[in-house]
Parts: structure tokens; C-alpha cells; sequence
């Protein structure tokens, strides 16, 4: 299956992010990553998660996910749209390395009263960076742009003790979008 996927990672504050993680995970950086994939030139498909620890593994924690997402494409901008989040990918002509992350092991799903763990997906084709923008179509969500550029995320110490709230879609998103990181797309077959 051919797979057109678009990457956008962005910065939040860490005390908030980690008042909505699920017992046993640990975060690893303040970062929520929107990731949108056009299966076949036909389907469309979003996955939100943010990097965590767990039981000796890093990798991604889902948040939530979209099957049969609407996507449509204006020239090189691809946007998803839906009830719940719209989120543009414009590239920009400038292609790079493959996303390789030393710290991926595969990505956990939580849904239905189980967990899953699916190991990560080994991908060598080149990234083409992207501008983005995205909103939350939710009540009280965040917003962002990107810069034209690629910026680290790092640990941050605990500085707020925030109340633990339900590890959703509408409380990732409620918590405010300091800067997007980083937002490329890659072609590959799955």
C-alpha cells in the first residue's frame, strides 16, 4: 500500500501533558505529534500521540485515531479536515534525510479496556519539510503555525502540579500550542 504521510510535531507545556498520561507511562518531552496519511491515493487517516516510556520501551502513545479522514489536496497543500481538527501541509521544495527516531520502538494503543503495542515501522525514504498550520475543532483547544523551521523539544522539570484529568482527545487538545516544531512529509510503501 502506498503511503503519503505528513508529520507535524508541537511544543506544549510538560506539567499539563503530564496530568492527562494513563498510570505507567512516563513522558519523554513536551511534544504532541499530528500525524495524517493518504492511504492509496484514496483514504485519509490521523493519529495524534505524544513520546512516552513504558516497561523499558520509548515510543508513542495514541491519543486518538481517524479512520476514513477527509483530505483534500489545492497543488502542494494537503489539508485534513474533519469535526474535530483541520490541519494544512504545504511543502516546500526542501527534501532531507529519512525521520529515523533512536528512540521509537512502536507506538502503544489504549482503547476498550486494552493496551497494544505495535512495534515502529522502519522507513528510509527521504522527508520533504512542510509549513503547517492546524486548529482544534473542539471547545477551548489550541491552535498553530509553523515558522519555517525545525526546533528541539526537551525534558522540562516539574514546575506545576496540575489535577490528573482523563487521558483524551479533547484534554491533549485543550492544552495550549507553545510553537510547532518541525513538519515534513514522506512517501513510502507499507
Amino acid at each position: 500500500m502506498k503511503i503519503e504521510q505528513f508529520v507535524m510535531a508541537y511544543g506544549v507545556e510538560h506539567d499539563r501533558l503530564r496530568a492527562i498520561l494513563p498510570e505507567g507511562f512516563e513522558s519523554l518531552r513536551p511534544v504532541l505529534r499530528i500525524n495524517g496519511e493518504i492511504r492509496d491515493d484514496k483514504t485519509g487517516y490521523i493519529e495524534f500521540n505524544t513520546p512516552v516510556a513504558k516497561d523499558g520501551k520509548k515510543g508513542w502513545l495514541n491519543i486518538g485515531f481517524w479512520d476514513n479522514a477527509y483530505f483534500y489536496t489545492e497543488g502542494k497543500k494537503v489539508t485534513f479536515t474533519g469535526d474535530f481538527l483541520e490541519i494544512s501541509f504545504e511543502r516546500v521544495g526542501i527534501a532531507g534525510s529519512c525521520p529515523a527516531e533512536k528512540d521509537n520502538d512502536g507506538c502503544w494503543f489504549i482503547g476498550a479496556g486494552k493496551e497494544t503495542f505495535r512495534p515502529a515501522e522502519i522507513i528510509t525514504a527521504n522527508k520533504e519539510f512542510c509549513d503547517c498550520s492546524f486548529r482544534w475543532l473542539i471547545e477551548d483547544s489550541t491552535c498553530g503555525k509553523s515558522i519555517g523551521a525545525t526546533l528541539p523539544a526537551y525534558p522540562e522539570d516539574v514546575k506545576n502540579i496540575y489535577p490528573e484529568e482523563p487521558f483524551s482527545v479533547e484534554n491533549a487538545a485543550k492544552i495550549p500550542c507553545r510553537q510547532v516544531l518541525g513538519t515534513y512529509a514522506v512517501i513510502f510503501e507499507r
